[in-house]
């Protein structure tokens, strides 16, 4: 779907001062440029890839919005423009990865000092899902010019551009499993962080996560009150499956647990006649070890309880 990366955009204060700066840096004149919509723009167009400078212009939506941007950076890289050969095709597989593009729109641009106009097809992915990166997504009708070179040594190309992240697996995510850029290298260190290079036409689009000052040092912060409780109602105990024990009724006292005064032992003499032991001055009490020493086995077999 995606066949390169079309330009990228980077906002600036003064377009005039930027312009000046980028031409002598690529020692190339801007192919491109116009104003309107809010925002003046000067686009260099390498043999690859094409840079676009803008700058807040009136006091628009667009405008202002450009301003608070430029607040925190100078230069900040706003917008990643990606080309595509059918934008139909790839319009329906950004709302198939639930990207949620908006609608897709004719575009018409026209050139200041030459008066040519160009035309393309856009969409942009909602910038919520993109962790915070704008992409946008072009079908160019025509090839813009290329940007004449003004110096010996001209730049020809750009080899590569950097998105810094601070959750590598979302990122590769993104750019490979739905963006469908192909992950060429995946290297991760624990002084540099981590590195993805994602090929994209000629050139790579690199993402880098930074290690963060004792980050593996830290442990897991424990689970809060309210978590932990949630976590047991997701998991409740099971339910015991034992059979139930059958109740009884109430329990009559047996011979070896009569502990209590007045209680006293009869065991039965293998003729059938009962003897009550006891002693001289009271009741003899046993204990179930004693029982078990002094009764025979035939005599515990016709124990029995006179209650």
């Amino acid at each position: 779907m995606i066949t390169g990366l079309d330009h990228v955009v980077a906002l600036v204060r003064d377009i005039g001062a930027a312009k000046a700066a980028y031409q002598t840096l690529l020692g190339r004149a801007p192919a491109w440029q116009n104003s309107g919509e809010g925002a003046d723009r000067v686009l260099f167009t390498l043999e690859n890839m094409t840079i676009e400078l803008m700058a807040p212009s009136g006091f628009t939506a667009t405008a202002d919005r450009m301003r608070a941007l430029l607040d925190d950076h100078e230069g900040v890289l706003a917008s990643l423009c990606f080309r595509v050969a059918d934008m139909g095709k790839m319009h329906r597989r950004l709302d198939r990865v639930a990207l949620k593009p908006d609608p897709v729109a004719e575009v018409e641009s026209s050139d200041d000092a030459s008066g040519a106009v160009l035309h393309w097809k856009r969409t942009r992915a909602a910038t919520e899902l993109t962790r915070g990166v704008r992409i946008f997504f072009l079908e160019l009708a025509e090839e813009r010019p290329k940007s004449v070179a003004t110096d010996a040594a001209p730049v020809d190309g750009l080899d590569h551009v950097v998105i810094t992240t601070e959750d590598s697996d979302r990122a590769a995510a993104l750019y490979g499993a739905r963006l469908g850029l192909d992950l060429a290298l995946d290297r991760s260190h624990h002084d540099w962080g981590q590195l993805m290079f994602f090929r994209c036409g000629d050139l790579i689009v690199e993402v880098v996560r930074r290690p963060v000052a004792g980050g593996d040092l830290q442990p897991r912060p424990p689970l809060g009150p309210e978590l932990a409780r949630r976590r047991h109602r997701r998991h409740p105990r099971p339910p015991d499956r034992r059979r139930p024990r059958r109740q009884r009724g109430p329990q009559r006292p047996q011979a070896r647990h009569a502990h209590h005064d007045g209680a006293q032992r009869h065991l039965r003499h293998p003729d059938g006649a009962p003897r009550a032991l006891a002693e001289a001055g009271g009741v003899r009490r046993f204990s179930p070890f004693e029982d078990s020493r002094r009764v025979g086995k035939a005599e515990r077999a016709h124990a029995f309880d006179p209650y």
